[in-house]
């Protein structure tokens, strides 16, 4: 049975795709994915197509994400940081060399972002 993790950046979902060989894991990327009318649908479609086929499928966080995996009966799990720990995550950001224009947008996000996994409501 596939495990489906969404994971907040920095939680180690590349870590652990480059480091348990002896699982099958598909980190899936949810930014090689184009956001046009057929966002989400177009992401969740491939997560299907490899759900069986995976011991495990990381993917994003983003709401439309999850509530898309919801609407299709697909069970996941959710690892998102603890709020307090912003200011570690941004250094984990810079330290991987994430762009400059991303770690903006999840500094200028943070607090957003984070209340609105703890209070997702589908």
């Amino acid at each position: 049975m596939t495990k489906i993790i969404a994971g907040f950046p920095g939680i180690g979902k590349s870590y652990v795709y480059e480091n348990y060989r002896g699982f099958r894991i598909l980190d899936s990327d949810s930014s090689n994915f184009p956001k046009d009318q057929n966002w989400p649908n177009n992401y969740i479609e491939y997560i299907k197509s490899k759900m069986g086929h995976m011991d495990l499928i990381l993917v994003s966080t983003h709401e439309d994400v999850r509530r898309a995996l919801q609407d299709n009966g697909i069970e996941y799990n959710i690892v998102y940081p603890i709020p307090s720990l912003k200011d570690e995550y941004i250094n984990r950001y810079r330290e991987r060399g994430s762009s400059e224009a991303f770690i903006k947008l999840l500094d200028d996000n943070w607090d957003e972002w984070i209340q609105r996994i703890i209070h997702f409501d589908p």
